[in-house]
């Protein structure tokens, strides 16, 4: 099992970082694995399920989620499966500091129980990534996930 997680300081408030993440549609923007997401919902609160379709040099893959908190400008976190097993937890905190915010992002490994070996093997197969390198592969797709969400709202920000 593994959790990971990291931080940044963006200069627009948590709010405005909660409503882009929040959108999980836009996940592709940022996310060096995401591609795109799929679901018949246009807003995520807790309970909302969406499909994640991910990539990672030539592997592709989907992954079925469900939110699980959707506290407004505070924290978002959805819950991964694959084939109906548990997979990961994948969320953000927020903490306001009035026209900037702290955003952290963190995964945590849910592959445990009966279901882990199948979970392990499934993810190296569609992934690519061996078990005891997915919280590298994670660590370093949170940093550039964080680069481009900061990238890309403070641009917005500068153009309002």
């Amino acid at each position: 099992m593994g959790q990971v997680e990291e931080s940044a300081v963006l200069s627009v408030p948590a709010e405005s970082v909660y409503r882009a993440v929040s959108d999980v549609r836009r996940m592709g923007e940022w996310s060096p694995e995401c591609i795109g997401v799929w679901s018949r919902s246009r807003q995520f609160g807790a309970g909302s399920r969406f499909i994640g379709f991910n990539r990672r040099r030539w592997w592709f893959w989907f992954t079925s989620c469900r939110v699980v908190r959707a506290d407004h400008a505070r924290e978002f976190a959805f819950e991964v499966r694959t084939f109906g097993m548990p997979v990961a937890l994948w969320g953000y905190r927020f903490e306001d500091r009035g026209r900037s915010s702290l955003v952290t992002e963190y995964w945590r490994d849910l592959r445990t129980g009966r279901s882990a070996p199948a979970a392990r093997l499934l993810g190296l197969v569609f992934t690519g990534t061996p078990p005891a390198r997915r919280a590298a592969v994670n660590r370093d797709g949170m940093r550039r996930t964080l680069d481009r969400l900061k990238t890309a709202l403070e641009g917005s920000a500068d153009d309002e």
